[in-house]
């Protein structure tokens, strides 16, 4: 991705995407897998691709210290902007390429790494992913959220692409619902890779199941409905069978001690 396509998606991500009960559903489900994790604040936590500041935002508010590093001015712009005035001590804001994370803080670790809807815009996803663990402290955490190269036929099936839906059981790549060429991963790979550099996978989870559904079908979720449909949700994406068929997944790893 470059800087000049996201200040043209910038509006959509934050003030669109974000602010549908699909947004809210991912910001929920992703926060709540955060807290089984982290440390207590006030950690220290490095946001890398954090965009607008959806998921780290709510942990500055409980006490973490947060470090929101974007590569697109417009991106880092719109999370200024939406900083909540309570939040501001304890967030700062770097300009820097999340595949130079490491040279951006000046080498600086942190208690956890976070990289969420990043790799899936890069074509080989090791360079982020060195970065994300160098990044991170012994006894750190690392949390990748990704695409799930699993579930790649189920958003053109419910949609009705029959076509597309039978090339993308093979598929690793697609055109996002933001118009942007995407890639996709699964948990065993991106957890082979992280432990390739000192990262011990914990835990897995789905995001994104029942509401893509109803989205890609053509129905749209009743925003009244927002705090129960985030709920079955949380559920879904802790249980097989249903974690292995959202259309993303998020992988939480811990960082060893040094030897």
């Amino acid at each position: 991705m470059t800087e000049d396509t996201w200040a043209g998606l910038a509006h959509r991500f934050a003030d669109e995407a974000y602010a549908s009960v699909k947004g809210y559903v991912r910001t929920y489900v992703m926060h709540h897998h955060l807290l089984a994790h982290l440390p207590k604040p006030p950690a220290t936590i490095l946001d890398v691709g954090g965009g607008a500041g959806h998921q780290s935002f709510p942990l500055a508010s409980l006490g973490y210290e947060v470090t929101l590093l974007d590569s697109s001015p417009a991106m880092l712009d719109k999370a200024r902007e939406r900083l909540p005035d309570s939040a501001r001590p304890r967030v700062t804001f770097v300009p820097g390429d999340g595949e130079h994370a490491a040279e951006a803080v000046d080498g600086r670790l942190f208690d956890a790494v976070l990289c969420h809807g990043v790799l899936g815009y890069l074509d080989d996803p090791e360079p982020m992913v060195s970065q994300l663990c160098q990044c991170a402290a012994p006894g750190g955490i690392v949390s990748v959220m990704t695409g799930n190269a699993h579930a790649s036929a189920v958003r053109p099936a419910l949609e009705q692409r029959w076509d597309d839906a039978l090339a993308s059981f093979d598929a690793r790549t697609e055109i996002g619902v933001l118009g942007v060429p995407g890639r996709a991963d699964t948990v065993d790979e991106l957890s082979d890779l992280i432990r390739t550099h000192g990262v011990e996978p914990e835990a897995w989870y789905g995001v994104w199941l029942f509401v893509d559904w109803l989205e890609f079908s053509g129905a749209a979720p009743d925003r009244a409905d927002a705090g129960k449909i985030a709920a079955a949700e949380l559920e879904a994406s802790r249980r097989d069978p249903y974690r292995q068929i959202s259309r993303v997944f998020h992988l939480v790893g811990h960082k060893g001690q040094p030897a």
